[in-house]
């Protein structure tokens, strides 16, 4: 049995209903099974048992206790994929913008993972159930190169390459304005929002270390092609790194989307090259993804 607390703190969560305001902080759970666990007094407000309707107030402390469901097995779904590279230990592919990498929650089909499971089956028993084979991650706007693990080893030498930052990773980003130098880097600390959970900024109360290296590729009237190393690998680093210095990349609608005569329609990040030691052979290998059209095409448009 699992139990969370938490405190009404923020103006969002007042006057919510009590389901939706625990639906809205796990998202494991749908709003029926709260309802469920309200019915069954598992949860408590400010030391009280109160009905699903019961409106949220300000400094209002909510128990509860749960349990999660066990996790589905993951479907291999018949989902193209573009393989830039595979051997007996790693698979390279270029993931399009718009696919999220594993299952989550909420999130069952359509992955990569899903994908994967089709075309390399064997690797469902490579690494944690719901995240066969996965040792890194893009986000979901974002495309480009990415390395699978094939075998046991390769799971264990590549995460351990990513945990010791020994992998090269160079992405591709257009940001708006124009930097004030040619290369530097971005070392602000970062952390989950502690207003708005689902979201990572500077403002945080629990920082972590974070450093984003770019180098000025090309510039244009209004925006900048930068090439952007990260350094460390936190989520959504690069974006809120480009956001927080007044760069935000094109087509973010939140880290920082702008207004422009232009539709941007994706996020302009794209995984360009990874470079890391290979687990069978023991050399340094290096995988590149050339630019998308839809993101040539937004240069093209670029005055």
């Amino acid at each position: 049995m699992l139990r969370k607390e938490f405190l009404v703190a923020s103006y969002s969560a007042i006057n919510k209903r009590l389901d939706v305001f625990l639906s809205d902080k796990i998202k494991d759970l749908t709003r029926s099974q709260f309802q469920r666990l309200i019915d069954r007094k598992k949860v408590r407000v400010n030391g009280e048992f109160k009905k699903s309707s019961y409106k949220m107030r300000e400094r209002d402390r909510v128990e509860v206790e749960f349990e999660l469901p066990e996790p589905a097995r993951i479907q291999a779904e018949d989902i193209a994929l573009e393989v830039i590279h595979s051997d007996q230990d790693v698979i390279v592919i270029n993931k399009p913008s718009g696919m999220v990498v594993h299952p989550g929650a909420g999130i069952r089909q359509g992955t990569l993972v899903n994908a994967m499971l089709f075309h390399f089956p064997e690797i469902r028993k490579i690494g944690p159930e719901q995240r066969p084979g996965i040792v890194h991650r893009l986000d979901k706007e974002a495309s480009g190169v990415m390395v699978v693990a094939r075998s046991e080893r390769a799971y264990l030498e590549l995460a351990r390459q990513f945990k010791n930052r020994e992998v090269d990773k160079v992405y591709l980003g257009l940001v708006w304005g124009k930097m004030k130098d040619v290369e530097g880097k971005i070392d602000w600390p970062i952390g989950r929002h502690p207003k708005y959970g689902q979201r990572v900024s500077i403002k945080t109360k629990k920082p972590r270390e974070a450093e984003t290296r770019f180098r000025v590729l090309r510039e244009f009237q209004e925006t900048t092609l930068l090439e952007i190393k990260p350094v460390t690998g936190r989520t959504h680093q690069i974006r809120v790194h480009l956001s927080a210095s007044g760069h935000p990349l094109l087509g973010d609608g939140r880290y920082g989307q702008r207004k422009s005569r232009f539709k941007y329609p994706r996020l302009f990040l794209h995984a360009h090259r990874l470079a890391f030691i290979h687990p069978g052979t023991g050399r340094r290998v290096e995988f590149f993804a050339p630019l998308p059209e839809d993101l040539k095409r937004i240069l093209d448009v670029n005055p």
